[in-house]
C-alpha cells in the first residue's frame, strides 16, 4: 500500500474486521479516513486520504451488500456481488443501477470491486472452453448456478455498459496488452478454481473517462501470493 501510494482502496472479503481495525490498517498507509459495510460475513469496505461522505450501507436485495460513499464528489459502490448464481447478481446490479439513477444529474460515479463474473469484452481469453466444464461440475455438486444455458454469462456486467458506464482497465488496453485476469492467484486454497479469469473491476460514468492515465491489474511476484484476487489500480487526473 505504502508503495503504490493510493488516495482511495476499495476492499473486499474483511472477514473479522471491525471498524477500528479498518481504520487503524488505513492510518499504517496514510488514510486517515475509512467505512466499513458490516462486521460480520464478507464485509467490504473502503479507505480515503481525503474525507468519506454521504455513507449509504444497503443490506436489502444484495448477497454481501452494497457501500455506497462520497469521496471529492464522486460517488463510490464498492461492488461484492453474490459469488455463484448469475441470476441474484443480475438481480443485485439492477438495483445497484438504480441506485445510480436516484443520484443527481450528472453525478460522478466508480463501481470497484469483484464483480463475480464475465465480461465479453474479455470471450477472447476464455475461448479455450475450459470454464464451462468447471462451472457446470461446480453447479451440479453444489447446487450452484453460474452458467447461464451452458455457456459463460456476460449478461451482469453488459447491463452495466448498456447503462453507459466504462469498464476502465478495459478501456486502457494497448497492443501489448497480455490478459492475466484477477483470479485466482498463487495463494493456495482448498479445492479447484479453475483457469484465469477477471472477476474484479473498476466502472466509470462517461464524465470521469477523460480524466482517466492508468488502469491495469497488476499480476506481480508479490500481487500473485497476497491475495487469492489481483489488485486492480486506477488513476484519474481529476483537475483537468
Amino acid at each position: 500500500m505504502n508503495e503504490q501510494g493510493p488516495d482511495i482502496v476499495s476492499l473486499q472479503e474483511l472477514n473479522e474486521y471491525t471498524h477500528q481495525k479498518l481504520a487503524e490498517d488505513a492510518r499504517s498507509y496514510g488514510h486517515s479516513y475509512s467505512a466499513l459495510l458490516k462486521e460480520e460475513g464478507f464485509p467490504t469496505g473502503i479507505t480515503s486520504r481525503y474525507p468519506i461522505e454521504d455513507i449509504k450501507i444497503i443490506k436489502e436485495g444484495f448477497h454481501h451488500g452494497l457501500l455506497r460513499v462520497r469521496i471529492e464528489q464522486i460517488y463510490f459502490y464498492v461492488i461484492h456481488l453474490q459469488p455463484s448464481n448469475w441470476e441474484i447478481r443480475k438481480n443485485e446490479i439492477k438495483h445497484i443501477i438504480q441506485n445510480i439513477d436516484g443520484l443527481p444529474p450528472d453525478s460522478q460515479v466508480v463501481l470497484a470491486g469483484d464483480f463475480n463474473t464475465f465480461s465479453s469484452l474479455d470471450s477472447i481469453y476464455y475461448s479455450h472452453g475450459r470454464l464451462e466444464p468447471f462451472f457446470n461440475d461446480r453447479d451440479s455438486l453444489y447446487d450452484e448456478k453460474n452458467l447461464n444455458n451452458g455457456k459463460l454469462d456476460y449478461s451482469v456486467i453488459q447491463e452495466v455498459m448498456d447503462f453507459g458506464l466504462i469498464d476502465l482497465e478495459a478501456s486502457f488496453r494497448n497492443s501489448s496488452y497480455k490478459f492475466s485476469g484477477s483470479f485466482p492467484t498463487l495463494v493456495e486454497k482448498e479445492g479447484e478454481h479453475g483457469d484465469q479469469r477477471r472477476l474484479d473491476y473498476v466502472f466509470a460514468s462517461k464524465n470521469l473517462t477523460n480524466k482517466l492515465t492508468k488502469a491495469n491489474i497488476i499480476a506481480s511476484d508479490t500481487t500473485l501470493r497476497l491475495s487469492d484476487h489481483l489488485p486492480v489500480v486506477i488513476e484519474l487526473c481529476l483537475d483537468n
